[in-house]
């Protein structure tokens, strides 16, 4: 039975009714209730100093943390990502973690077809002229419908984006790692390999895991096999993009469009890329949604009492 919690999320502390959710099954949990200041390392050892459970997502779980919290034994996730965490720290230490893949899958997914629809009608660029006082008059672009949309990874947001595609007459192409056979012939997707992958699709959509495999998979040899009419839609993890060459093929209209959630280093830091009128860019708000807030704190408070030790092997190819 966790007797104190610690909750150093700042998407939590400051949201009335998460962290209403928290207390009704954990009357003394205390929160960080900065709206925009993530905890550094010594500012987390500070924090939880107390606590022998921990709601976290996105933090750096070190094993210098948990070497200076001895009492800390359950984390709950908030997140899908364990990009930050020492699952070998956590395994010496026996820090039981609560996880749920797919939590926020829905709102991600939505995201990404709200940036399939906006590139293909140049909503953002035609917007933003119209702002800048400009008057344009027409910009033609595409239907969603019928076009080849790629799906690069289909996890459990790859699904979820293959679903809400079912009404837009899509020609569906997927390529994973795993046996997606039965989902694919559920869904109508064909099974492709990476280079058919690149080189067919209109929209390609990545749905990937940060990886040592994936990081800077899309470099500049790769980004020049797509069509040059093709969308980019990255809404997984920054870093599978190389963004400089992303940027140099958007300018050079190698590339039509890019839709970016995610960055390598964020806040994104580059303003060229940033402000170039055909790549819509978010700051990593696929999961900024109501329900998936609730669901991902759903998730976090299950985790505390249904957490366990995950094995550091099956995670070995993740960056950390």
């Amino acid at each position: 039975m966790i007797q104190r919690l610690g909750v150093p999320h700042p998407a939590i502390g400051h949201v009335p009714y998460l962290r209403d959710m928290i207390l009704q099954r954990y009357p003394n949990a205390r929160f960080n209730e900065s709206a925009n200041h993530r905890l550094s390392e010594d500012e987390l050892i500070a924090f939880l100093a107390d606590c022998d459970g921990a709601i976290m997502g996105g933090d750096i779980i070190s094993d210098r943390l948990l070497t200076a919290l001895p009492q800390l034994r359950n984390i709950g996730i908030f997140g899908v990502g364990l990009n930050t965490v020492d699952l070998a720290a956590c395994q010496r230490h026996g820090v039981k973690l609560g996880h749920r893949g797919g939590v926020n899958k829905l709102a991600v997914a939505e995201l990404t077809l709200c940036f399939m629809l906006t590139s293909l009608r140049w909503v953002t660029s035609l917007n933003l002229a119209m702002r800048d006082g400009q008057r344009p008059r027409t910009r033609i672009g595409r239907n969603l419908t019928g076009r080849v949309v790629g799906i690069h990874g289909c996890g459990h947001i790859g699904k979820e984006v293959v679903r809400l595609l079912q009404p837009f007459g899509c020609t569906l192409i997927a390529n994973d790692q795993k046996d997606m056979s039965a989902f694919y012939r559920e869904h109508g997707v064909q099974a492709v390999s990476f280079d058919e992958l690149v080189e067919r699709s209109e929209v390609l959509s990545l749905h990937l895991p940060l990886t040592r495999a994936t990081h800077n998979l899309y470099n500049a040899a790769v980004l020049d096999r797509l069509r040059d009419d093709c969308v980019l839609i990255n809404t997984c993890r920054g870093g599978i993009v190389n963004e400089a060459a992303l940027l140099e093929r958007l300018e050079s209209n190698r590339i039509l469009a890019a839709g970016f959630d995610v960055f390598e280093i964020e806040p994104a830091q580059n303003d060229r890329l940033l402000s170039h009128p055909n790549l819509i860019a978010t700051p990593h708000i696929g999961a900024s949604t109501r329900d998936a807030r609730i669901a991902m704190v759903g998730a976090a408070i299950d985790g505390l009492t249904e957490g366990k030790l995950v094995d550091p092997v099956d995670y070995a190819d993740y960056m950390d």
